[in-house]
């Protein structure tokens, strides 16, 4: 069923516009994008699809495919939990902005797994914000649309993320991961080998972000910024980081993960643009080892389908997104592709396929 037959099946009209978002798995280059740091993220092939209609009434009506309930808030609402807050408080800002008044009826179709690290949430909130735009004729350029998105998750749900998720899943290009400086907000598009497949497996350990852990790794950081006095943790010294006196232990590791990290992404841009995908998987490795060992981000059952990737024959595989479930991502050559699979499902029952493999 097409998004504009689900909302006419919804609310008996057809919509005023409709958009597709994407989700997106980042190849690398986790927690740094509130550090000060870059990241190589590409959009998946799955993704939101959103078709929206002002009405005269002043409330938000929101319908979705993955849910038998709809979903209705007034204005100035402040819903504490459920998935129908990242359109609501998506289009309450734009409506503070000035984009709308009145009313809105919502429709949503996704083939996302909310709680997957694949960015359905940034999605949902870049889809609102573009279907209104686009509605009201505004100017507002996707990196603006990628800013007001993340303004949604920090100052409304509470989410304490950076903007890699919102500029993946809004200024996306196909076929070509994104080398993203989330200082300047300055990226480049690197196509993805033609050679190799990056494959993304879902572990079965579900995460919901705002439940905590995440926060505590930003504060984290937020304690080793006020300690060094620099926003930019992945712009540190290492030996620097290492020998400082009167730092937790914790602390420093998740330091030592920014540095590191970091300089991960920019070799692995590298490699990558030179087509050198063995390098490319090394370093995939050594990042799930360090958000594993000094993020702390991993859990049992993501390190149990990474491990099980590498004894497949994976070229490189990872944890992908916040952390603390979720997916992996691995890089394999296209005629072992299969045989991984195969293995992974075979050796992790709660495990699956998210998408099978993503080449340019």
């Amino acid at each position: 069923m097409s998004i504009t037959s689900f909302f006419q099946q919804s609310f008996g009209v057809l919509p005023d516009i409709a958009v597709r978002n994407p989700g997106r798995v980042n190849l690398i280059g986790e927690h740094l994008d509130y550090n000060g740091g870059a990241v190589l993220p590409f959009a998946l092939n799955k993704g939101i699809d959103l078709a929206l209609r002002r009405i005269d009434a002043e409330k938000v009506r929101i319908r979705s495919d993955r849910f038998e309930t709809p979903a209705v808030f007034g204005h100035g609402e402040r819903p504490e939990g459920g998935w129908a807050r990242y359109a609501y408080f998506s289009a309450e800002l734009a409506r503070e902005l000035g984009w709308w008044e009145g009313g809105l009826e919502i429709a949503i179709m996704s083939d996302l797994d909310h709680g997957s690290g694949l960015s359905s949430s940034a999605a949902l909130c870049v889809a609102t914000l573009r279907a209104l735009r686009d509605q009201a004729g505004r100017s507002e350029s996707d990196v603006d649309i990628a800013r007001l998105a993340r303004r949604v998750e920090n100052e409304l749900i509470g989410m304490p993320c950076g903007i890699m998720d919102q500029m993946a899943v809004a200024v996306p290009r196909p076929g070509q991961a994104l080398f993203l400086d989330t200082r300047s907000l300055e990226f480049e598009t690197i196509p993805l080998p033609k050679s190799h497949r990056f494959i993304t497996i879902h572990t079965g350990v579900y995460r919901e972000l705002a439940d905590g852990r995440y926060k505590e790794r930003k504060e984290e950081c937020d304690v080793a910024k006020a300690f060094f006095g620099t926003d930019d943790l992945c712009h540190l010294e290492l030996e620097k980081v290492k020998a400082a006196e009167g730092l937790s232990d914790a602390v420093r590791r998740r330091t030592v993960h920014c540095i590191t990290e970091h300089k991960r992404v920019v070799d692995a841009a590298a490699a990558m643009s030179s087509a050198d995908m063995t390098t490319f998987g090394t370093l995939m490795n050594e990042s799930h080892a360090s958000m594993r060992d000094d993020f702390e981000m991993s859990v049992p059952g993501v390190d149990a389908v990474v491990e099980t990737c590498w004894k497949a024959g994976a070229l490189g595989a990872r944890l992908t997104g916040g952390g603390f479930g979720g997916c992996v991502v691995a890089l394999v050559e296209p005629d072992k592709a299969e045989a991984l699979v195969a293995e992974v499902l075979s050796q992790q029952s709660a495990a699956f396929v998210v998408d099978g493999g993503v080449s340019a």
